[in-house]
C-alpha cells in the first residue's frame, strides 16, 4: 500500500503494481484552497503559465505562474448562467490566436439574464473578451455563437475544446432524463425529431434538438449569411454567427445538421485531444451497465456512430454479455462496469505527454463516484487499464498546464501527478517533442 502525499487522502495498491510507475504521486497543488465547485481546468497557450479553474456558479479563477490564486475572478457570468444538478458554467476554450486577440468562448447553461428566445437551462456558447487587465475579462459576452435547447436537466455534455484543425469543437448529451427517450442521439434528420411533448420534454421542437447526443464542429472565425442551409442551429433566416467546415461530414446535405461530426453520444462529459498525435479521446458516461472511454485517430473521417441509445459501451444497451450489433458503430477501447465497486461515471481524461517520463503514452481517467483512477497503456492493438488507485473523493475533471503537467479536481481539491521528470521541447500546443 503507498499513501497519497495530500492530507486525509489514501491510494490503494493497484491491481497489477508491476505496471504502475513506481515514482508516480498525486499531490495537492500548494496554497490552492476556497474553490467553489470546480468542475474545470484550463490554460490560455499564451506562455502565461496561468492556469484558469472553471466554477459551476458562473465564475473562473486564475492561477497565475507563480501559483497563487487571485483574488479576483478572471470572469463572473453568474447571472447569465443556472446553478443546478449538471447545469451551470460547464467549461471553457481559448482562441487559438488567444494570445493576440483577447477571445475565448464559454459553455453554460442559460439563466436569468439569458438571450431573448431561450429558455432557463437551455445551451448556451457565447464569446467573451478581455479589459485592459489580461487577468479580468469582460462580464458581458460580445456575441452569442450558439444557442440551443435542452430537452431536460442533465446530460449537457460539457467539454469544448479548438482542435488542431482551429474549428471549435462541442459535446453535446442527448438531452437528459434516462435512456434517451426523445431519441436524440440517433436521429439525424431533424425532420424525424421525436415531439418532445410525446417523451416528456418541455422544450419545444425545434431543429437545435436534433444537434443533441453530438460532437459538433464549427468555424467561429467566420458566419453564415441568412438564407438557406443545413445548420440546425442557425437564427430563423438562416444566418448564424459561426460557419460550418467543408470537411464536416454533413456539410450542405439536405435532412442533416452540418454541425455535426459525430453521433450516438449519451453524455461526453469530458473528452480530449492527445497533443502529440492530436487523436480524440471521449469519456461517455453510461447509463447503468457500461462506462466508456471511446477513441478516434487523427485525422478525424466523420459521420461516425458512438452506439448510444442502441449500445452501451461494447454491448447492448442494458446488457453485460449480448454484444453490440448496431453496424458500423465505433465501439469502446477502454470500458468497465457501472454499479460495481461503486462505480457510476466515467470521467474522461488525457494521454499524458508530459515531463514526468514513466507516465508518457498512458491515458489517465477516473470515475466521478468511486475515485477510482486508471492508468491505460497500449499493449499491441488493445488497451489495458490498471489501477492507481483511489482518490477519496469526487472526481470532477483533468486538466493539463501548457507543459504537459496533468491535474485533477477531486471535490474541492486541485492535484497535480508527479514523478521523475525529463525536459520537453514544446512546438505549439498540441505537439510535444523529446
Amino acid at each position: 500500500m503507498r499513501t497519497l502525499i495530500a492530507s486525509s487522502l489514501l491510494i490503494l495498491a493497484a491491481s497489477s503494481p508491476a505496471q504502475i510507475p513506481t515514482d508516480i504521486t498525486l499531490d495537492p497543488v500548494p496554497g490552492i484552497s476556497g474553490l467553489s465547485a470546480p468542475l474545470g481546468i484550463q490554460h490560455a497557450g499564451d506562455g502565461s503559465g496561468r492556469l484558469f479553474i472553471v466554477q459551476q456558479g458562473g465564475t473562473i479563477r486564475i492561477i497565475d505562474a507563480g501559483g497563487s490564486l487571485l483574488a479576483t475572478p478572471f470572469i463572473d457570468i453568474g447571472s447569465r448562467t443556472t446553478l443546478s444538478g449538471e447545469r451551470g458554467l460547464l467549461d471553457i476554450a481559448f482562441h487559438p490566436q488567444f494570445a493576440s486577440n483577447g477571445r475565448f468562448y464559454l459553455h453554460y447553461s442559460a439563466g436569468t439574464d439569458r438571450p431573448a428566445g431561450t429558455r432557463l437551462g437551455d445551451t448556451i456558447v457565447a464569446e467573451f473578451s478581455l479589459t485592459a487587465n489580461p487577468n479580468v475579462a469582460n462580464n458581458a459576452p460580445d456575441r452569442i455563437i450558439l444557442s440551443a435547447s435542452q430537452d431536460f436537466s442533465n446530460h449537457n455534455g460539457g467539454q469544448m475544446r479548438f482542435g488542431p484543425d482551429g474549428y471549435l469543437y462541442l459535446g453535446r448529451g442527448d438531452g437528459g432524463s434516462g435512456n434517451d427517450p426523445c431519441n436524440r442521439a440517433q436521429t439525424l434528420d431533424p425532420a424525424t425529431l421525436v415531439n418532445p411533448s410525446s417523451c416528456g420534454s418541455p422544450a419545444p421542437l425545434n431543429d437545435t434538438l436534433a444537434l443533441l447526443g453530438k460532437m459538433l464542429r464549427i468555424d467561429v472565425d467566420n458566419t453564415t449569411s441568412a438564407g438557406a442551409n443545413n445548420l440546425c442551429g442557425a437564427n430563423g433566416d438562416g444566418s448564424a454567427n459561426y460557419a460550418v467546415p467543408a470537411e464536416n461530414p454533413f456539410f450542405g446535405q439536405a435532412n442533416r445538421c452540418g454541425e455535426v461530426l459525430l453521433y450516438g453520444l449519451r453524455n461526453p462529459w469530458r473528452w480530449s485531444f492527445d497533443r502529440q498525435t492530436q487523436d480524440l479521446w471521449i469519456g461517455d458516461v453510461g447509463q447503468s451497465a457500461w462506462e466508456e472511454i471511446d477513441f478516434l485517430p487523427w485525422p478525424l473521417a466523420g459521420g461516425e456512430n458512438l452506439g448510444w441509445k442502441v449500445c452501451e459501451g461494447s454491448f447492448l444497451r442494458g446488457s453485460i454479455s449480448q454484444p453490440c450489433n448496431l453496424a458500423s458503430s465505433i465501439l469502446p477501447v477502454l470500458e468497465y462496469r457501472n454499479g460495481q465497486n461503486s462505480n457510476c461515471s466515467v470521467t474522461g481524461g488525457y494521454r499524458y505527454r508530459g515531463p514526468v517520463t514513466s507516465l508518457r503514452g498512458r491515458y489517465v481517467y477516473s470515475d466521478f463516484c468511486s475515485g477510482r483512477i486508471w492508468f491505460a497503456r497500449q499493449d499491441g492493438n488493445a488497451w489495458v487499464a490498471e489501477v492507481f488507485g483511489l482518490a477519496g473523493g469526487t472526481v470532477r475533471s483533468f486538466g493539463q498546464d501548457e507543459h504537459g503537467h496533468l491535474y485533477v479536481i477531486i471535490g474541492s481539491g486541485l492535484f497535480r501527478f508527479n514523478g521523475d521528470e525529463t525536459d520537453l521541447v514544446f512546438s505549439d500546443g498540441f505537439e510535444s517533442l523529446p
